[in-house]
């Protein structure tokens, strides 16, 4: 039997070959001549965080722009109108070989293009040349935005962008493991002082004792068992950049005073020193503690509160945006790949458990997971990999989501219907159409069912 005999036996109609395309583990992108992306299959949600409904209809410069993947294709398919194959990047960390094969009309136009990319199997193959090996770091440099779909985390960014052009002093606020560091840095990179030194010091992990010769430097001869030509601090070392102060709940009393005066004055005095120096340095603070209630104990000055609290910012904790929980685990799934030079993938059950489960250590616990996962599973990582605590406390959480009466599901199942439809056409005729029910049938359905999407 013939290829094409067997097609028109099995009637392979639109919704069929969807499925079919969707099974693929290669991305498949179809763009018109405008460079509209008019078809992605799943393969984009592992490589790019997003929803086949966040892609359709979008230009590809749009996403180029976001940093979605780098360097872009479609600029020297249309030039050429001929194949082309590159090495990409994306937002996640996930090194792609792609093609593009452009379509031409009888006139020699590109009518349409065809992107397919998979991923690179062996990262070892990446590091046999100096000059790949650049190539691949300099794609990860221009990552370094942090990875989120959620709504209220994307209005964190913005307004972190905003206070970066400033010189004001910062304090993000949040719970551990929610990337306040990332944060940080990520405000510095968007910052005047981004060519500058960014430092990092966590003021849990320094014991009181030294923590004061690390930040000023001393003098030759200032105490016992000094370095006899004297040391640098940490504040000289930053200068014209950003200093980091993780953890600053946990700064002594005594230093707190000379901080203050950094901060205030940015000058500061070496331990043993009499001459005053000055920096030009940013201070960003960050902490998981309640300051305003170690002010009212009086183990944190107040003053010093008042100065550091300028701007204030607040990490969300993993539980609050979802989302999320998808993309993290693909980007962190990338990058331990590479590090062990593996190349593990990871089930669709098992991915629903973790976007079901209340991460209590937020993205560090996240990322720890993932990596004792990548080292410690098969092939393809399970449910069976996964802790017992995840495992069943995801299950739990993934029992409630399922209808207990005909009339749950009937509901459950029109919402999602709805909410689909909408992403996709973003208006409500065309949402009626595409669910053969009145217009006026489709505005009340939208507003019931899909404002949080309507806002975005």
């Amino acid at each position: 039997m013939t290829l094409s005999n067997l097609f028109t036996n099995f009637d392979l109609d639109m919704e069929t070959l969807t499925k079919i395309l969707d099974y693929s583990s290669d991305e498949i992108f179809v763009l018109d001549k405008n460079k509209k992306i008019i078809y992605v299959n799943d393969a984009c949600k592992k490589h790019y965080g997003l929803n086949k409904e966040d892609v359709m209809g979008k230009l590809s410069l749009e996403l180029v722009d976001k940093g979605y993947w780098f360097p872009s294709i479609f600029p020297d398919i249309l030039e050429r109108k001929e194949p082309i194959t590159i090495k990409q990047t994306t937002v996640l960390g996930a090194e792609l070989l792609t093609s593009a094969v452009p379509i031409l009309n009888e006139k020699k136009e590109v009518e349409l293009i065809v992107t397919t990319a998979r991923e690179l199997q062996s990262y070892k193959m990446l590091k046999g040349k100096e000059k790949d090996s650049d190539q691949r770091k300099e794609m990860e440099d221009s990552f370094t935005s942090i990875i989120t779909n959620n709504k209220k985390m994307k209005n964190v960014l913005k307004y972190a962008r905003k206070v970066a052009a400033t010189n004001s002093t910062i304090l993000i606020l949040g719970e551990s493991g929610t990337g306040k560091s990332v944060l940080a840095q990520y405000i510095h990179e968007n910052s005047s002082r981004k060519n500058g030194p960014f430092l990092t010091i966590n003021c849990a992990a320094i014991p009181a004792e030294l923590m004061e010769s690390e930040l000023f430097g001393y003098t030759p001869g200032a105490f016992t068992n000094a370095n006899r030509s004297g040391k640098k601090g940490m504040l000289e070392t930053v200068d014209r950049g950003t200093l980091f102060l993780d953890e600053i709940g946990d700064m002594p009393l005594p230093l707190q005073a000379k901080m203050l005066r950094v901060i205030q004055d940015k000058k500061f005095i070496p331990i043993g020193g009499t001459q005053e120096k000055t920096v030009d340095i940013r201070i960003i603070t960050a902490t998981n503690k309640d300051l305003y209630e170690m002010v009212k104990n009086k183990t944190f000055r107040e003053d010093l509160y008042y100065r550091l609290n300028v701007v204030d910012i607040t990490m969300l904790p993993l539980r609050e945006r979802p989302e999320d929980i998808s993309p993290l685990t693909y980007h962190f799934l990338y990058k331990f790949n590479r590090k062990y030079e593996m190349n593990k993938l990871i089930s669709k059950d098992c991915l629903e458990c973790l976007t079901h489960y209340s991460w209590q250590g937020n993205v560090r616990q996240l990322e720890n997971l993932i990596e004792k996962l990548v080292i410690t599973s098969d092939d393809v990582i399970g449910i069976h990999d996964l802790p017992e605590g995840v495992y069943r406390q995801s299950q739990l959480l993934i029992d409630k989501t399922v209808p207990t009466s005909l009339n749950e599901a009937i509901e459950l199942a029109k919402k999602e219907m709805v909410r689909a439809s909408y992403k996709l056409n973003r208006s409500s005729r065309r949402v009626a159409k595409d669910l053969q029910i009145s217009q006026t049938q489709a505005v009340k359905l939208i507003r019931e069912y899909c404002q949080d999407l309507q806002e975005n």
